[in-house]
């Protein structure tokens, strides 16, 4: 979780329908985690503190990959709690409730504490309380929405409770149930989504911030909230992130419907690949190019979606021998004399100079080259040092990471099944 925040502000008490919002589409703020935007903003951080943290979060977060992904017992995709890099407001019930919780393109299901929780972390704001919305209600074990999710479980009074756990051991329990959600807009009025899937959590625990509320799932599964959104948004969504050394890198947009599409000049598309779990979006590398030299992926054993690509992961993790091959062709091409990282975190450092400049490197997907610049490719991690953003994974699963998507739109369409990339100055989005 994996990441920058995602920020759905209410913006005014009128709304739009989905209806609407279809024929309109409709953007939202994207807001870092460690921004001034963000309640874990710590002002007394430097940014290469900031970079450092969300390096190790991304580490951390590589558990959960080889967990989930790797293992058929897995019931959903499930995320680190609070090591998200981006977090999302919208509001739940009627009259809308606003909760802020971690937004996740690798997490499905939605879900916030509620009251009553005798076993619940301990959180700034107030609970969402069911009983005060006119429209809330829980999902029978024998409803349609109850076999959508995985490990769940029936009450003595037939209620649909889910199970979600994740890989530093947190959990949440609770009740699977349907309400209003309204997302705001920074383009039109709230969006309101009328009977949405989530879960009412009644009993969590672990290494939840107390800064949010729960998990906002962006994942491809069939309860989260892109998916139940739908045809509403053609199963279109798509973001802008700025690098993270830009004067004012708090917040972007996502867009959702005719706003989300990418098109123009530029823009290069890859197959999406359906498969278990399908929470993640899996697209195929076929190479990768450093200056003329083309390193072909096969020989990590790989085949067609091999990769996932996650807004929540900081490094883009390979496996280690073709990692190794592309540290090699990247540092020969480099004059400068590697140093070694002080924590031993990142693969591949030098001392930063103003003049220092990355070889050309090309990401070779399927259908699709993507051509990276320095701001991609590499990351001050101090006054002293800048270092390589691909790192091995040690576990078996390659991650397509944030830092390489900087300055692209990145564009998903569900439904023609595609991944588009648009080279983009985000400042300016």
């Amino acid at each position: 979780m994996a990441k920058f925040a995602i920020s759905l502000f209410i913006l005014c008490v009128s709304s739009i329908s989905l209806t609407e919002a279809q024929r309109t589409g409709f953007s939202a703020e994207l807001i870092r985690r460690d921004s001034p935007k963000s309640p874990f903003y710590n002002p007394e951080e430097t940014n290469y503190q900031r970079q450092r943290n969300a390096f190790r979060r991304s580490v951390t977060r590589l558990s959960h990959f080889d967990r989930t992904v790797f293992s058929p017992n897995t019931p959903q995709a499930d995320i680190i709690p609070d090591r998200g890099e981006f977090l999302m407001n919208i509001s739940i019930g009627t009259p809308p409730f606003q909760i802020l919780a971690i937004a996740d393109t690798g997490s499905d299901l939605t879900w916030t504490q509620c009251k009553p929780c005798p076993q619940c972390f301990k959180q700034d704001a107030p609970l969402f309380d069911p009983k005060k919305s006119s429209t809330y209600r829980d999902f029978s074990c024998n409803s349609t929405q109850c076999s959508l999710l995985a490990g769940v479980s029936c009450s003595i009074d037939n209620k649909c409770h889910y199970h979600v756990a994740y890989g530093d051991l947190s959990t949440s329990n609770g009740n699977l149930a349907g309400d209003t959600v309204t997302l705001g807009s920074t383009t039109t009025r709230p969006v309101v989504l009328p009977k949405t899937i989530f879960g009412c959590g009644h009993d969590d625990a672990g290494t939840f911030a107390q800064t949010t509320s729960g998990i906002i799932g962006l994942g491809g599964g069939s309860v989260s909230l892109i998916s139940q959104l739908g045809s509403s948004i053609a199963g279109k969504f798509s973001y802008c992130l700025v690098p993270v050394d830009s004067p004012d890198q708090s917040s972007t947009k996502i867009n959702f419907g005719t706003n989300g599409v990418v098109s123009g000049s530029g823009v290069v598309s890859t197959p999406l690949v359906t498969k278990i779990p399908r929470t993640f979006y899996f697209i195929t590398l076929e190479a990768i190019s450093v200056g003329s030299k083309r390193i072909p992926f096969d020989d990590a054993g790989t085949s067609e979606g091999n990769v996932f690509i996650d807004s929540g992961t900081t490094f883009t993790f390979m496996p280690p021998d073709f990692n190794s091959k592309l540290i090699s062709a990247v540092s020969s091409l480099i004059k400068e004399n590697p140093v070694p990282d002080p924590e031993r975190t990142l693969d591949l450092c030098y001392n930063f100079s103003p003049n220092f400049k990355a070889p050309k490197i090309t990401v070779h997907f399927t259908g699709a080259d993507v051509e990276l610049t320095t701001f991609n490719t590499f990351v001050r991690i101090s006054d002293e040092l800048i270092c390589f953003v691909f790192k091995g994974s040690q576990g078996s699963f390659s991650v397509y990471g944030n830092l390489v998507q900087t300055n692209f739109l990145v564009g998903y369409d569900t439904e023609k099944k595609t991944l588009s990339f648009k080279p983009t100055d985000c400042t300016k989005q």
